[in-house]
């Protein structure tokens, strides 16, 4: 048996519902999990390099303190609630680039712990399994994460940024060429990569996704609903890709679609 992970990032206060579930549908109906990596309380003002919003903003750009706590969308809390096949990852707090990045314990800590506050003050479960912005995490970041979270789920792990005492174990991992690994009651799971992107050729996408698929025991497979989106429309093509992604997974018997809480209960084997 394969299991697959489907990871979305950057839900936030701002998202529409109907994107979501334009997108998600065929899983939901299917009793597929999907997990949505979903920013406790986004900055409103953050920008892409030519000062245009990001695209999970959905074109608003906001003062330069402002952020938006997910519990001020009920609506969308509530759609997010009401759906057993929506399954909620903390993804960092204000979704900062560096974030997760610094070395600062103190700041970090009270960044995880704030962001958990703001998903339980919207009526979500405490949160298992955390995804840093940008997959970007320091020594003191994995650290202190490991702490407050039984999953962590990023793009890849480096000596220079593991902590020391954990080393054997990295090495091992290495050694054996294993892309997760356990440290504690901590998963640490790496992916291959935004395999579902525009930014990859759409021709041969669904191929890299179920090539991904046959070649290790559990795939965490990342996406992001906004670039669904783009150019203030639906890119058909893409999401017809995904809806493809979904049909596919439903339809292998040697593959079981997971969540990241089934992970954290022990449910799925790493490697």
């Amino acid at each position: 048996m394969r299991y697959v992970i489907l990871r979305d990032d950057d839900t936030n206060a701002l998202t529409p519902i109907e994107c979501l579930e334009h997108l998600y549908r065929p899983f939901l109906d299917r009793g597929l999990p999907v997990n949505l990596s979903v920013i406790p309380e986004v900055r409103a003002n953050l920008t892409l390099p030519d000062g245009r919003p990001e695209g999970f903003l959905v074109g608003r750009r906001g003062g330069p303190d402002e952020t938006v706590p997910i519990a001020q969308n009920p609506k969308l809390a509530r759609y997010l609630q009401k759906e057993p096949g929506y399954h909620i990852v903390q993804h960092g707090c204000y979704h900062d680039y560096f974030e997760f990045a610094a070395e600062d314990r103190p700041e970090i800590a009270r960044r995880l712990d704030q962001g958990t506050f703001r998903l339980l003050e919207a009526g979500f479960p405490k949160p298992q399994t955390f995804v840093a912005p940008h997959d970007k995490l320091s020594r003191v970041s994995l650290t202190e994460a490991a702490k407050h979270f039984y999953v962590l789920s990023t793009g890849w792990f480096e000596l220079r940024k593991v902590p020391m005492r954990w080393w054997p174990k990295y090495l091992r991992k290495k050694m054996f060429k294993a892309p997760h690994w356990q440290v504690g009651h901590a998963a640490l799971l790496s992916h291959p990569g935004c395999l579902l992107s525009y930014r990859r050729p759409y021709d041969t996408m669904l191929e890299s996704v179920t090539s991904a698929i046959r070649h290790q025991r559990l795939t965490v497979i990342v996406t992001h609903w906004w670039e669904y989106f783009r150019n203030n429309g639906p890119d058909e093509a893409f999401i017809e890709i995904l809806h493809q992604t979904a049909a596919y997974l439903a339809h292998q018997p040697s593959i079981e679609v997971v969540s990241f809480d089934d992970v954290a209960a022990g449910k799925v084997p790493l490697n």
